[in-house]
């Protein structure tokens, strides 16, 4: 009972901490304008640097959503919250609780798969139909199984996969999305240390 009111104690600092920090800071719009039908984002991490290729026919909702994100800036400074070896590695949380609840409110439609999810494909996080918000994940191999439950990717790593490979993975699935949604990115740094990040996601003109 004492340890639980003690780690309740710590989240509760933690969050207020990362309420007075981000206060200033206002919510993303999400009116950036029309993408082309393929684009590259340059992703500088803490690891090193990747580019990813967007392609609009393989899943326009979701890729429409891809380029609202990176140009509203809601990838920077997001860690790599989930890594598991050669399966996964998802981002997409933001580290202010207020961008995060901004668009989680924002699912769209789904798309009709029209790519697999091979090694190095890139794909939106979803709970069901018409759960795509802001969580996206690289595939580390070629994960069949995820075709047939509906993950559809939008794009693939084009240069940087050995960065993507080196992300940090000891702590797998540990961190909890509810409280990196709720405290952001203070939960993140005090109780995983070593987890990567991305600095910034840029479409490179």
């Amino acid at each position: 009972m004492v340890m639980r009111r003690v780690i309740t104690a710590i989240l509760a600092s933690m969050s207020i901490a990362s309420c007075n920090e981000k206060a200033a800071k206002p919510v993303h719009s999400t009116s950036v304008g029309e993408p082309p039908d393929s684009f590259h984002v340059a992703f500088e991490t803490t690891r090193g640097r990747f580019v990813v290729e967007a392609h609009h026919g393989w899943a326009p909702r979701g890729v429409d959503r891809f380029y609202e994100l990176v140009s509203a800036g809601a990838l920077d400074d997001n860690g790599f919250y989930r890594v598991v070896p050669k399966f996964i590695v998802q981002f997409g949380a933001s580290g202010d609780p207020k961008v995060t609840a901004h668009w989680d409110s924002l699912r769209i439609a789904d798309d009709p798969p029209a790519e697999k999810n091979r090694r190095g494909t890139i794909a939106f996080a979803t709970e069901g139909a018409g759960t795509r918000t802001s969580q996206l994940f690289i595939n580390l191999s070629d994960n069949a199984h995820l075709d047939r439950i509906g993950f559809v990717p939008i794009g693939r790593v084009v240069e940087g996969m050995d960065v993507v490979d080196s992300i940090y993975s000891g702590y797998r699935e540990k961190p909890e999305y509810h409280l990196i949604a709720t405290i952001g990115n203070g939960y993140l740094r005090r109780m995983f240390p070593k987890l990567d990040y991305v600095r910034t996601a840029r479409v490179v003109r």
